[in-house]
């Protein structure tokens, strides 16, 4: 049997997937594929390293370091997640990830971008996440407060301009799917009645103006992930899919900085997580 998962993103709501991905880890789920977008795929790939607790950890101890993340890092740089502190820093040097455990496990990790000329989503299998890290860099690009990212390219990617992956598929669910899996886990950091504005930005249209697939990716945005929520309620009810998702509604910003409000958040998904094992496991058999 073979089981894959899919993590969404949402900026630092994706530490209610990093308390879940705890949990599953010290129950040692077994995970042969893993489709992670966004903050998703920032904290997801330290499933593969068998890392617990390290997602909460570095952003615990460096959320308040302006090195880390700050309105000066996207004055000075052009992106408001610092690129060489946050993203070569702490996990080479300062939190170090397991990127030799990361190459040698089974499960399989692919992170998705946004290719900014198509508007479309790709999906790039990383093998190497050191290697590989501004492809994982591009998949949590946000717009307007990230440098589009260039990705050469590969078997996986079309190559040229990237951005952030929840653009143009927040939920990858259909992608995972097609991986011949048995059984899916999907981690949302959203509670069941949640569902997303509609509404078009204007500015979408002035800053990206250039790339008019781009705009009408961002501006369908709410429709596709509203579209997407309710497949995967329509899949769990049939018994196709197994969804881990908030129990509590906690608000908490894409750029939330309070300590003690991603730390419930955290706290949160690691309850929901532990919460879920026996179900989980019974999905797992059945």
């Amino acid at each position: 049997m073979r089981i894959g998962m899919v993590f969404e993103g949402g900026g630092m709501r994706g530490l209610y997937s990093a308390g879940v991905l705890d949990s599953l880890m010290a129950a040692q789920i077994p995970v042969d594929e893993i489709v992670a977008v966004s903050a998703g795929a920032l904290f997801g790939v330290n499933y593969v390293s068998g890392q617990i607790g390290r997602a909460w950890r570095y952003n615990q101890r460096y959320l308040g370091d302006k090195r880390y993340m700050s309105l000066s890092s996207w004055l000075k740089t052009g992106n408001y997640v610092n690129k060489d502190f946050a993203y070569y820093q702490v996990p080479m040097t300062l939190d170090p990830f397991d990127n030799e455990r990361f190459k040698a496990s089974s499960t399989r990790f692919h992170a998705v971008v946004t290719h900014v000329a198509s508007g479309k989503a790709e999906y790039a299998l990383i093998e190497d996440a050191f290697d590989q890290m501004e492809v994982l860099r591009a998949s949590s690009a946000l717009p307007f407060v990230s440098k589009m990212i260039q990705l050469d390219a590969s078997p996986y990617l079309t190559g040229g301009d990237y951005l952030d992956g929840g653009i143009s598929d927040s939920i990858p669910v259909h992608y995972a799917r097609q991986l011949d899996v048995d059984k899916l886990i999907v981690v949302l950091t959203r509670p069941a009645s949640y569902r997303k504005a509609t509404r078009t930005n204007p500015l979408y249209s002035i800053v990206y103006r250039r790339f008019p697939a781009l705009v009408q990716a961002l501006n369908q945005r709410g429709y596709h992930y509203n579209q997407t929520l309710d497949q995967i309620e329509t899949l769990e009810a049939q018994g196709e899919l197994f969804v881990i998702r908030p129990s509590a509604h906690l608000e908490v910003g894409r750029f939330e900085r309070e300590i003690r409000v991603l730390e419930s958040l955290y706290n949160l998904g690691r309850q929901d997580g532990q919460n879920q094992i026996n179900p989980l496991e019974i999905y797992l058999q059945t």
